[in-house]
C-alpha cells in the first residue's frame, strides 16, 4: 500500500467504513419492514442474499464517492452534503433500475430499495452530521510545534494552518533561536517561546511532534540541545517530510540531492515495471477496441468543425529525455501557433475550435494517446509530458525538474488529479511537487487510486 496509506487519513476510513455499515444495515432493515421478518431472515441469511444488499451498498457509495462527498471540504458544508446525498441517491436508483431490468434475478425484493433509500437519505445524512461535529470537537488532532521561522518554513507552515480542518492537524506556534522574536505574529498563532522552552510548551500544550525546518537546522540551530531533547524522549521530525504526509507532494525548495539519495521510496523493482507495463498493454488494447466508435464519431466532429487535420501530433518529452510524437485529437485552429510559436495553452485558450471545449473537458481529446501507451511511448499514469521547448526553460529555472523524467509519462496522474490545468512557470513548479510525491511513492495500488479519481473528475466535468 506503499503511496496509498498516505493519503488514507483515520478519519477518512472511519467515514468510509462506517457509513458502508450504516448503508448495509439500512437496506437489511428495508428487506425486514418490507418482507417481513421471517422472510426477511431467511433472505439475509444467504451468501446470494447479503450479495444483493452488498450490490446496493457498492451502487450507492460508488454514487456518493463520484459526488465528491468524500471530499472534506464537502463534508463540512451541511447544505451542500444534504443536496449531494440527495443527488447520489437518484442516480443510485436509476442504476439500479437498470441493473434490476437486465438482471432481475438480483432484486432483493420488490420495493425494498425505495424503503432502503429513505433510510438511506436519513442515516447518512445524520451520521454524516454526527461525524463532523465529532470531528471539530471530539477527534484526536495532530499538534504540532514548529522550530525555525524562515520563509519557507512559514510557507509550508502556512498551507497546514489553512487545512487544518481537513488535514487533522494543529499548529500550537513556533519556537525560533533568538529571543527577540517571541510573539512576534506570523500565522496565528506566532512565536511562543525560544529553544529552551521547547520541553515546557511540550508539557503545557499537548505538542505531539517538534518539527524542524531543514534550511533552519543547517547552522541557525543549537543542535546540541536539539540532540539532548531528543535523547530524554522529545519526537522531531522535518517540516519537509510533515508536509509530504499530509498534503500529498513534496516541498522542493530547500532540498538537496542527498535527500533524494537517502530517502524511502523512489524505487520499483522489475517485478513492479513488469506489472504496470502488463496493465498498460492490457488497457491499451481494450480502450482502443471499446473507444473505437467513439473515437470515429469525434474524429468526423473535428473534420466537420474546423479546417485541418483530425489529429494534432506533438513532440514531447518522454522518459530518459527521449522525444515522441504524442497524437491528439485536434482542439485547436490548425493555425494556433503560426504567429506566436510555442505558448502554454489556458484554460479560456481563444484558438480552441467550436468543438474543442467539449473535446478538452470531456478529455475526448486525449483517447489517441492509448496508441502511445500500445507502443511504450506512455504509460496510463506517470508525470504529464511536457512539450521540448518548455522542458529547456523549465528545467533552468526549476531545480530537480529533470527528475519527473525517469519514468514513463501518463495519460493521467498524480499533479493531474492534485492540481488545476497549468500555464506557468508558477504552476510547474506546483505540479513537479506531485509529480516527486508519485515517483517517490509509485506503486499499482496508487496507479489505481489515479485511475479512479481520473474517471471520477471524467464523469463529473471537472476541470478542462
Amino acid at each position: 500500500m506503499l503511496g496509498v496509506a498516505p493519503l488514507l487519513q483515520p478519519r477518512a476510513l472511519a467515514l468510509v467504513s462506517l457509513e458502508t455499515v450504516l448503508i448495509v444495515a439500512a437496506v437489511a432493515v428495508a428487506t425486514y419492514l418490507r418482507l417481513g421478518f421471517s422472510e426477511g431472515v431467511l433472505v439475509l441469511a444467504t451468501a446470494e442474499g447479503m450479495a444483493k444488499v452488498g450490490l446496493i451498498a457498492a451502487v450507492c457509495q460508488t454514487c456518493l464517492y463520484y459526488s465528491d462527498l468524500y471530499n472534506w471540504r464537502i463534508v463540512a458544508d451541511r447544505i451542500e452534503t444534504f443536496v449531494r446525498v440527495l443527488q447520489s441517491l437518484a442516480v443510485t436508483s436509476v442504476i439500479l433500475a437498470l441493473i434490476y431490468f437486465w438482471y432481475p434475478r438480483v432484486i432483493i425484493g420488490r420495493g425494498v430499495f425505495v424503503i432502503a433509500a429513505g433510510l438511506v437519505i436519513a442515516t447518512v445524512i445524520g451520521w454524516r452530521v454526527a461525524f463532523e461535529w465529532i470531528v471539530r470537537h471530539v477527534s484526536p488532532r495532530e499538534r504540532l510545534l514548529l522550530v525555525g521561522t524562515t520563509a519557507a518554513a512559514v510557507t509550508l507552515a502556512r498551507e497546514l494552518h489553512e487545512k487544518h480542518a481537513e488535514l487533522g492537524v494543529d499548529i500550537v506556534g513556533f519556537v525560533d533561536p533568538d529571543p527577540a522574536k517571541v510573539g512576534m505574529p506570523l500565522i496565528n498563532p506566532g512565536v511562543i517561546g525560544t529553544i529552551d522552552d521547547v520541553p515546557r510548551i511540550i508539557r503545557e500544550r499537548s505538542v505531539d511532534h517538534v518539527v524542524v525546518s531543514l534550511s533552519d537546522a543547517r547552522g541557525s540551530l543549537p543542535m546540541d540541545k536539539l540532540l539532548d531533547m531528543r535523547l530524554n524522549g522529545i519526537v522531531f521530525d522535518h517540516l519537509a517530510s510533515v508536509y509530504e504526509r499530509y498534503t500529498g507532494k513534496i516541498a522542493i525548495e530547500n532540498l538537496r540531492p542527498s535527500w533524494f539519495i537517502f530517502s524511502s521510496g523512489f524505487r520499483q523493482t522489475p517485478a513492479q515495471r513488469a506489472a504496470k507495463r502488463a496493465i498498460d498493454l492490457a488497457a491499451a488494447v481494450i480502450g482502443l477496441i471499446v473507444c473505437a466508435p467513439v473515437m470515429l464519431v469525434v474524429a468526423t466532429a473535428v473534420k466537420l468543425t474546423s479546417p485541418g487535420p483530425i489529429l494534432y501530433n506533438q513532440r514531447r518529452v518522454g522518459q530518459n529525455g527521449r522525444v515522441f510524437l504524442m497524437h491528439k485529437f485536434r482542439s485547436m485552429r490548425e493555425d494556433a501557433e503560426a504567429a506566436t510559436g510555442a505558448v502554454w495553452a489556458r484554460t479560456d485558450d481563444d484558438r480552441l475550435t467550436p468543438i474543442g471545449r467539449f473535446l478538452r473537458s470531456s478529455r475526448l481529446d486525449e483517447l489517441p494517446q492509448l496508441w502511445n501507451v500500445l507502443v511504450g511511448d506512455m504509460s496510463l499514469v506517470g508525470p504529464r509530458p511536457e512539450r521540448p521547448e518548455f522542458v529547456d526553460a523549465l528545467a533552468q529555472e526549476i531545480r530537480f525538474y529533470g527528475q519527473r523524467h525517469v519514468v514513463k509519462p501518463g495519460l493521467t496522474g498524480w499533479a493531474q488529479i492534485r492540481y488545476k490545468y497549468g500555464a506557468s512557470v508558477e504552476d510547474a513548479l506546483e505540479k513537479l511537487q506531485y509529480d516527486l510525491y508519485y515517483l517517490k511513492h509509485m506503486s499499482i495500488a496508487l496507479d489505481a487510486f489515479i485511475i479512479l479519481s481520473t474517471l471520477k473528475t471524467v464523469l463529473s466535468r471537472q476541470g478542462t
